[in-house]
């Protein structure tokens, strides 16, 4: 089953963008992200370098996600970030879908991401997360391979 996913499971370069909506601002804000998918290593593990660059905002927000006790259709994953520190969630894999899910009622945070399969190289994502102090961060977009990281003969 999981064969048939490219995103995260095969070592490549995958740009993205959509729509951020936070519950503090008004308007959806524009945001542009790239993955960075490691090849898998001897333990199991596949890294994933994830950043983030939301439009009018100067800084480029950086997650860490680590997969690992890859079993047919699910898995573990690790998120480190900056702000949270390292969480460990839990994910799926079917046919068409890639997701996982974080709860963390320790520090208050909760969420999900959610990978469509569009096409082989083309996922629809949607994202929600939320933490204790009310602040929901909504999230749409797609990712794409970025094809132009082949170097053509």
């Amino acid at each position: 089953m999981e064969k048939q996913h490219h995103f995260i499971l095969s070592p490549s370069t995958w740009l993205g963008e959509g729509k951020i909506l936070l519950n503090m601002v008004e308007e959806e804000l524009a945001y542009y992200t790239k993955w960075n998918v490691s090849q898998k290593d001897n333990s199991g593990k596949i890294e994933c370098i994830q950043e983030i660059q939301v439009k009018g905002l100067s800084d480029v927000m950086h997650n860490q996600f680590m997969f690992f006790d890859m079993a047919p259709g699910n898995f573990s994953i690790e998120l480190d970030n900056p702000a949270l520190g390292k969480i460990i969630g839990k994910g799926l894999i079917t046919e068409k879908v890639i997701a996982w899910e974080f709860r963390s009622p320790q520090i208050g945070f909760e969420g999900f991401e959610m990978y469509e399969k569009e096409a082989d190289d083309v996922y629809l994502m949607h994202a929600e997360y939320a933490t204790t102090d009310q602040l929901r961060t909504v999230i749409r977009g797609k990712v794409w391979k970025d094809l132009s990281s082949k170097k053509s003969p």
